[in-house]
C-alpha cells in the first residue's frame, strides 16, 4: 500500500512538473551573424602504410575526417563528418586560432613521411592519384566553406617545432597554378622585392612580424632560436622545397613579403 502511494505521488508530481511540447519555428526570424566552424583545412602524412594508418585513425586517440590510401582503385574514405571535431592537429596556431582542432577539417595521405639518411631526412613523394583525391576534397571545402587561400594549410605550418608534414614533395605550388586552390605568390611581386638592401634595412623583428602577419606562430624576440628556425623550415618546405634548412635568407623574405602583400596587406 505504502509503494502504490509513493507511485501516486511520483505521478502527480511529475505530471505537475512537465514541461508542454512547444513548437520550435526555425524559418520565421534567421540570424545572419555567424560562420562555419570549419575555417581551415591541414593537409597531413601518416607516416605509416595503409593498414596501420587506418588501424591508428579508427583508434582512440587519433582521428581525421578523410584518408586517402596508396591503392588508387580506393575510395577516399569519409571516418569523420565534418561538423564533428576530429583529433588531428593537437597542439597548433595559425592567423591568430590556436587548437585548430576546433576550426579544422583534416586530410590524412598514406605516406611513410620520412627516412633518415646521417642526419638528414630523405622524404617520400605522393602518388598521382593521392594528389587527385586531394584536389578533389579540396575543391569542394573551398566552395562549401568559402575558405581564405591562406587557410589551406599543412600540419608543420600550424605545429612547426613538432611536425613535418606534407613535407617538402606536396604540391603546393602545382595545386595552385593548375586547379587555383590554396596561396602561393605572384612572382612580379617576388622579384621586385628580391633585393638585398631592402632586405639588410630589416632587423630581425621586422623579418619575424612578416611570418606573424601571415599567420605562423612565430616568436618575435630578435633571435633566430631553434624554435624560430623550426617555423622558417616549415614556411621553405610550403613555399620553397628545393631548400629548407630554416635559414633565414633574401629568396626567404622575398617570398614572405609577396604573399603577405596578396593576401595579408
Amino acid at each position: 500500500m505504502k509503494t502504490l502511494y509513493c507511485w501516486i505521488l511520483i505521478a502527480i508530481f511529475t505530471a505537475c512538473t512537465s514541461v508542454p511540447n512547444y513548437k520550435i519555428d526555425s524559418q520565421t526570424h534567421r540570424a545572419t551573424a555567424y560562420n562555419e566552424r570549419v575555417r581551415f583545412v591541414v593537409i597531413h602524412y601518416t607516416a605509416g602504410g595503409d593498414e596501420g594508418s587506418i588501424r591508428a585513425l579508427t583508434g582512440p586517440n587519433v582521428s581525421t575526417h578523410y584518408l586517402i590510401t596508396s591503392k588508387g582503385e580506393e575510395p577516399v574514405y569519409k571516418m569523420l563528418p565534418e561538423e564533428k571535431r576530429g583529433w588531428h592537429a593537437g597542439i597548433s596556431e595559425f592567423q591568430g586560432r590556436t587548437n585548430l582542432n576546433d576550426s579544422s577539417v583534416g586530410i590524412e595521405i598514406v605516406n611513410p613521411g620520412y627516412r633518415l639518411e646521417g642526419e638528414e631526412r630523405r622524404f617520400y613523394p605522393y602518388t598521382e592519384d593521392q594528389i587527385l583525391k586531394v584536389v578533389h576534397l579540396l575543391k569542394g571545402l573551398v566552395v562549401k566553406y568559402n575558405l581564405d587561400p591562406t587557410r589551406i594549410v599543412g600540419h608543420s605550418d600550424i605545429a612547426p617545432d613538432r611536425k613535418h608534414d606534407p613535407g617538402p614533395y606536396f604540391p603546393w605550388e602545382r595545386i595552385y597554378r593548375q586547379y587555383g586552390i590554396g596561396a602561393w605568390y605572384d612572382g612580379a611581386t617576388y622579384s621586385r622585392h628580391l633585393n638585398q638592401e631592402e632586405y639588410e634595412a630589416l632587423s630581425i623583428e621586422d623579418l619575424q612580424d612578416l611570418f606573424r602577419d601571415y599567420g605562423y606562430p612565430m616568436m618575435v624576440d630578435g633571435e633566430w632560436s631553434e624554435y624560430n628556425r623550426k617555423v622558417v623550415r616549415a614556411f621553405q618546405m610550403h613555399f620553397r622545397p628545393v631548400l629548407y634548412d630554416g635559414g633565414m635568407d633574401l629568396e626567404t623574405y622575398a617570398i614572405i613579403k609577396a604573399l603577405n602583400e596578396k593576401y595579408i596587406k
